[in-house]
């Protein structure tokens, strides 16, 4: 078994390579930017024919969700040119994509949580280029499987729970939106969820189901909420104020609602979900040693 690993430097990329010890027989590449081009047909090409690929599994993205408004072109190119030369060569080859998506492709004006049927309508560059690179997939490779995911963190990258911990110890206090509802997702229970898919596939042929599905923690928090049990959790003394996103006004407008319904995932592949602040816990502890 031949899996490659885009985006390997990124939270999902290194919770993978972490999990990847696990996993003694198969054989994993773990490549990014410096090491293969995915927005070069060609490079893709024949780095897939030359090393007898079984699987992709791409965590490669533009996620400067700002930034995306101004530099349309990068995010257009890594978010959905990149996700179409994957299709297309692993579809040529005949490897199996897994591609990791986001649920700003959703408006966040729901009341319940989204399923993978859902309209999609998203806010901005960020959250278009990623719906653009799901399109682009299930036009050139419709066996592929695409999993969105929402408020990533890990031990691994930048993300809001290192930012929380430095800021909370640099001072007494902070505001953090209360009015943007979803669920806190460790990286690394998304990486085992992927690579229970792929255990599956390679038991049993069938057992990779092509299609969307949805991934994130079990669970409901604000962004407040989140802040708090960070601190809570790390012993961190910070008082969080709750503000609204109208406070605190960004470039790019946020899904006020990212709960993602993941019963499609839990009942396809038999996997269980972890509550959010039990794998904010592990994640913390892992950081302390």
């Amino acid at each position: 078994m031949r899996i490659v690993v885009t985006g390997a430097y990124g939270q999902l990329g290194s919770e993978i390579k972490t999990l990847s010890t696990e996993y003694p027989g198969w054989d994993f590449l773990f490549t990014d930017v410096d090491s293969l081009d995915i927005t070069n047909e060609n490079a893709v090409d024949q780095f897939i024919a030359d090393k007898n690929i079984d699987f992709v599994i791409n965590c490669a993205a533009y996620t400067a969700v700002d930034k995306a408004e101004s530099d349309r072109e990068t995010a257009r190119k890594v978010n959905a040119l990149a996700p179409e030369i994957l299709a297309k060569v692993t579809q040529k080859y005949g490897a199996r994509l897994i591609h990791v998506s986001t649920d700003y492709v959703f408006a966040g004006d729901a009341c319940e949580p989204y399923t993978e049927t859902d309209e999609v309508n998203p806010l901005g560059v960020y959250g278009q280029t990623k719906l653009d690179g799901e399109n682009k997939i299930q036009a050139q490779n419709p066996e592929s499987i695409i999993i969105r995911t929402a408020w990533l963190y890990s031990v691994y990258g930048n993300n809001f729970v290192k930012t929380m911990l430095r800021i909370g110890r640099e001072r007494g206090e902070l505001g953090v939106v209360f009015d943007q509802v979803g669920s806190p997702t460790n990286a690394a229970d998304l990486a085992a969820a992927i690579l229970e898919i792929i255990r599956l596939s390679e038991k049993d042929s069938k057992g990779f189901v092509p299609g969307i599905y949805h991934f994130s923690n079990e669970g409901v928090a604000s962004w407040y909420d989140f802040a708090v049990a960070v601190f809570e959790i790390a012993g961190v003394k910070c008082k969080v104020n709750p503000v609204t996103s109208e406070q605190f006004p960004t470039p790019t407008k946020r899904p006020h609602y990212s709960v993602l319904n993941k019963s499609k995932i839990k009942n396809t592949f038999n996997i269980r979900i972890p509550y959010w602040r039990d794998s904010l816990q592990l994640c913390l502890q892992k950081m302390t040693e």
